[in-house]
């Protein structure tokens, strides 16, 4: 797991800002937070209603790569009916989860939610919802509090995970949710007083825990708290992937002080010469590049669901250019001396279906590199913290 921030907690007061509060936070010179919607759309968190009916449409025909990427799903542990949660009142996640008490319990127990809820919508069996809602109550009725060092990251990836499930289940479920309102405050009062400030850490951490504050924010139907998500959330990938109309130098998020060129090529793990599509943690290793270009992709996602799509804005820019560059590299080309010293760490992850998806079919962008990785890994599974079954609900979608 990434390198870890000092702990802070919380207080839920913080929540309550402006929009233009929101973009003043975002600091100086930073992209404009785009406004929540004057109304939320339902299921609207990573997967709308149509890509959900147009994914059932393809499963029930047997097509592929939709049938085979359900039956990947259905044939995992997180589709389990047998499945008993885990839930804990106190989840502590410390440095590499050292220690792991409950971490991984309430990642996967999010994900089987999730997954559950996917499959009562594709099925109409009543039991995968009833499972999901097993699944959500259990936690809901339990967690009070995250603690160590890596509970902001645990808390973002946990609840990335939530509330996709709780928005499939309260607006497509028919059968009653008895205990809707406790799941919900407990997004309200556990997990989004611990992400919302963001992080001063790895840019994966800030990117992961906006993604879950957005998709919260959808739930919650909390506009102040969407705005000044979004706001931290556009600061940070303008920071986090690299274009040559930034100048000589990335930008920065300005809380962090990097105010010289040293602080900065230390911070991007020692990479001195920065070209388009680079990311502040390239040199790092992939797999955590993965974690945050996926939470990248998620959040343009559920903005587009929400209205305001920023596939055509600096947003969407640096994205096609963080998946082209790391596609290029994961698929075998061998790094120049100049790129982290001529090693990488190869290991992208499950994590290009929805960026590609938006940028090739929707808006027709040609995505080579991204596009030959993508179909060589379907169908695109779980990376078991906050990505799932995206060959399923956004392989070659036009909705």
């Amino acid at each position: 797991m990434p390198n870890t921030p000092t702990r802070h907690r919380r207080p839920a007061a913080s929540l309550m800002v402006t929009a233009a509060a929101a973009a003043l936070l975002a600091g100086p010179g930073a992209p404009r937070a785009e406004a929540a919607p004057a109304a939320f759309t339902h299921p609207g968190v990573t997967v709308s209603k149509s890509q959900l009916d147009f994914a059932r449409e393809k499963v029930l025909a047997g097509a592929q790569p939709w049938k085979g990427a359900y039956d990947q799903m259905m044939a995992s542990k997180y589709a389990s009916q047998s499945r008993v949660p885990k839930p804990r009142a106190v989840v502590e996640c410390g440095s590499y989860s050292n220690p792991n008490n409950g971490c991984t319990d309430e990642r996967e127990d999010a994900i089987a939610a999730y997954t559950n809820a996917l499959a009562w919508y594709i099925t109409r069996d009543a039991d995968y919802a009833r499972k999901a809602i097993q699944l959500m109550d259990a936690w809901s009725g339990t967690i009070t509090d995250h603690t160590n060092s890596n509970a902001p990251l645990q808390t973002g990836w946990a609840g990335s995970s939530w509330p996709k499930a709780a928005e499939i289940i309260k607006y497509t479920y028919t059968g009653g949710w008895a205990n809707s309102g406790r799941f919900a405050t407990m997004l309200r009062t556990v997990y989004l007083p611990e992400i919302i400030n963001g992080s001063k850490s790895n840019g994966n951490w800030e990117l992961s825990m906006m993604e879950a504050a957005v998709g919260i924010s959808v739930f919650l139907e909390d506009k102040a708290s969407y705005d000044k998500a979004m706001a931290t959330f556009r600061t940070r990938t303008a920071a986090y992937v690299y274009l040559a109309s930034d100048g000589e130098l990335p930008r920065t998020v300005p809380s962090q002080n990097l105010n010289t060129r040293e602080k900065i090529v230390s911070y991007w793990q020692g990479q001195s010469t920065f070209v388009t599509g680079l990311t502040q943690e390239t040199c790092r290793d992939f797999t955590h590049t993965g974690y945050g270009i996926s939470a990248i992709s998620h959040v343009a996602e559920t903005s587009r669901i929400q209205g305001q799509d920023l596939y055509g804005t600096d947003v969407g820019e640096r994205l096609r250019q963080a998946l082209g560059f790391q596609a290029r590299y994961e698929l075998g080309e061998a790094a120049p001396a100049w790129l982290c010293g001529g090693t990488l760490h190869r290991g992208l992850g499950p994590v290009t279906e929805v960026g590609y998806n938006a940028l090739h079919h929707r808006l027709g962008i040609a995505m080579t590199n991204t596009g030959t990785l993508t179909q060589r890994g379907r169908p695109a599974g779980s990376n078991n913290l906050f990505v799932a079954w995206e060959t399923l609900t956004h392989g070659d979608n036009p909705n």
